[in-house]
């Protein structure tokens, strides 16, 4: 089928992209190129993808990119949690407003199906960990959450009112070949820049799970492929979680270092910026009674990913 993929030039998306290439559907990618891995957009010139470059806040551009599609994967946005919580007015225009426009545009258009990627921060500081999807109330501690979490509530009206079917995946945070931001590509600008010493963002003790990409996209593609409610959302994570400090660990190895001396520059708390939440795990049990399972650990990911870096 016909499949629209917005911000598919990015880390996911690309991803994604070729993904459902090899599969045999045809990909249109909607992309302002603002965030795009070079690598990424030579993959998908080989790949045979349609490349639109425009923005989804401008109508025509998500028209001309939508027109014919059966589905729709949502990945733009600002990813940034940090960025966001700096700048939430343009976070709100950017994860917000552009949900809504794009969902104006598929009113028109009339795709079967909507795919969105959300994110693990829209639970906040939970009281459960590994957290389910139906953990209560969602309490947000970053604007990125926040607008995230508004991206979901902005897709469940749509689901109901155009019956077309939407699919919220909660991620963790993905890693591995072609990142572009995140803990990794941190610590290995970081190490390039200073090889033996690496300041670490909070206490060290801030416990996270780390997916590989291409669990992520087996994961989103089951759950587009076998979800049969009008809307649903499932968390999508690995089966564990590490420390700041063995990430850091971690990317020294991938990259032969040895001996590199950590500090630590903590925020309130302990975290590693406003908004950070120190522990994430995502309880995936639902998403694994559809037939998926994660073939990495957050070890592997993030080796994965300091790798691809180096």
């Amino acid at each position: 089928m016909k499949v629209l993929i917005t911000g598919g030039a990015g880390f996911i998306g690309s991803h994604l992209a070729l993904e459902l290439r090899k599969q045999g559907h045809e990909v249109v990618v909607l992309d302002n190129l603002s965030a795009a891995h070079p690598d990424a957009v030579k993959l998908l010139d080989q790949g045979k993808v349609q490349l639109v470059r425009g923005d989804v806040l401008v109508r025509e551009d998500a028209l001309r990119a939508a027109r014919g599609c059966e589905a729709v994967f949502h990945l733009a946005a600002n990813p940034d949690v940090r960025a966001n919580s700096a700048s939430p007015g343009e976070a709100f225009r950017l994860n917000v407003q552009a949900t809504h426009a794009l969902l104006e545009v598929l009113r028109e258009t009339r795709p079967h199906s909507v795919v969105f990627a959300s994110t693990s921060t829209i639970y906040g500081e939970a009281s459960v960990v590994p957290t389910p999807e139906d953990y209560g109330p969602c309490e947000p501690i970053s604007t990125y959450g926040a607008t995230k979490l508004a991206g979901e509530a902005l897709l469940c009206a749509h689901a109901h009112a155009t019956k077309q079917r939407c699919t919220v995946l909660r991620l963790a945070n993905i890693t591995g070949p072609r990142s572009t931001h995140g803990v990794a590509c941190d610590l290995v600008a970081k190490l390039k820049r200073d090889p033996r010493n690496l300041e670490l963002l909070g206490d060290g003790k801030q416990r996270k799970s780390y997916a590989h990409i291409d669990d992520a996209i087996a994961a989103m593609l089951l759950a587009w492929q076998r979800q049969s409610a009008v809307f649903d959302a499932y968390n999508m994570g690995s089966e564990d979680a590490i420390s700041v400090v063995d990430v850091a660990d971690e990317v020294c190895a991938a990259l032969g270092l040895q001996g590199v001396r950590y500090t630590f520059k903590p925020s309130e708390g302990g975290r590693g910026w406003p908004g950070d939440v120190k522990v994430m795990q995502l309880a995936i049990g639902k998403l694994k009674a559809l037939g998926w399972a994660p073939r990495h650990t957050s070890r592997d990911a993030i080796r994965a990913a300091a790798e691809s870096l180096r």
